[in-house]
C-alpha cells in the first residue's frame, strides 16, 4: 500500500486543473472547504464520493483521507480552517449550498492575501456565518462493504445507463433482489432507486463538464427521455441543465 500523504495544514489557496487532472489521496490535520468556481469537482474517500458543480461546495473533515478530480477545466478554491474550528459539527465530508454570496466569499478569500489584518479576520467571519447556515444535501455515492453489493455496483460503475432491474441485475451476481436490497439499506443506508439516481446525477455532472448535450447526457446516463432527465436535476440542483455552470 502506498504511503498516504501528510500535510498537517490544509491550505487556502486557489488551483486550477485541467480536464482529467487530479490530487491524489492525502489527509491533513485541518477541516477545509473545496469549491469549484469553474468546472465540477470529485471528492473521494474510502467512504464514497461527492461530486459538486459550481452552486455546491464540499466540507472535508479534518483526518479524512480524500483525493480530487477535475471534471473540465476546473478553479479550486480551498479554504482551511484549524480543526478546532468545526462550524458545521461534521465529521463526515457533506455537500453544501452555495449561494451567490457565500461563492464569492469563498472567490475574495482564496484569492485575498493570508494575513492577520482585520478586513480579513471580517471577511473570515462573514464566510463562516455563511456556511453555518448552508443547506446540507445528500449528494453522496457511498462505496458497498459487502462483497454482493460491491459486485453489482460495478457493474452499474461501469455503465450507469445499464436498464436492468435489481432482480435482474441479482441473477447476474448470484442473489435474490430481497437480499440485495436489505444489503442497500443495511450498507449504504438508501434504496437501489436512491443509489442509481445519485450514479446517474453523478455522471451526469461529469458530462456536462466535458461540454455534451444534454439529450446524450440523458441517454448517456440511462433516463428514458430528456424531459425525465431535466425534472429529476433540476428538483437536485435548482436549476436545469440546460443553464448549468460549466465554466
Amino acid at each position: 500500500m502506498p504511503q498516504i500523504r501528510h500535510e498537517p495544514i490544509a491550505p487556502t489557496s486557489t488551483r486550477r486543473l485541467a480536464p482529467g487532472g487530479a490530487i491524489d489521496a492525502h489527509r491533513h490535520d485541518d477541516h477545509q472547504i473545496v469549491y469549484a468556481g469553474r468546472g465540477v469537482l470529485a471528492v473521494t474517500t474510502d467512504a464514497g464520493s461527492w461530486v459538486a458543480p459550481g452552486t455546491r461546495a464540499i466540507w472535508v473533515p479534518a483526518g479524512v483521507v480524500h483525493a480530487h478530480q477535475a471534471h473540465g477545466e476546473l478553479e479550486l478554491h480551498l479554504v482551511g480552517l484549524p480543526a478546532a474550528d468545526n462550524p458545521l459539527g461534521l465529521d463526515t465530508p457533506t455537500v453544501l449550498a452555495v449561494g451567490p454570496l457565500l461563492r464569492e466569499l469563498i472567490i475574495a478569500y482564496t484569492h485575498a492575501p493570508d494575513d492577520d489584518s482585520p478586513e480579513r479576520a471580517r471577511l473570515r467571519a462573514v464566510l463562516l456565518d455563511q456556511v453555518r447556515t448552508s443547506p446540507q444535501e445528500p449528494l453522496h455515492l457511498p462505496t458497498p462493504a459487502a462483497p454482493l453489493l460491491r459486485a453489482l455496483c460495478d457493474i452499474l460503475l461501469a455503465d450507469p445507463a445499464d436498464p436492468r432491474t435489481l432482480a435482474e441485475l441479482g441473477s447476474q451476481v448470484g442473489a435474490s433482489d430481497r437480499t440485495l436490497s436489505r444489503l442497500f439499506r443495511g450498507d449504504l443506508g438508501m434504496t437501489f432507486p436512491q443509489w442509481r439516481t445519485q450514479l446517474r446525477l453523478q455522471h451526469a455532472l461529469v458530462l456536462l463538464a466535458e461540454k455534451e448535450q444534454v439529450t446524450a447526457v440523458a441517454h448517456r446516463c440511462g433516463w428514458s427521455s430528456a424531459s425525465a432527465f431535466i425534472d429529476v436535476f433540476r428538483r437536485t440542483f435548482g436549476h436545469t441543465p440546460g443553464s448549468h455552470p460549466t465554466g
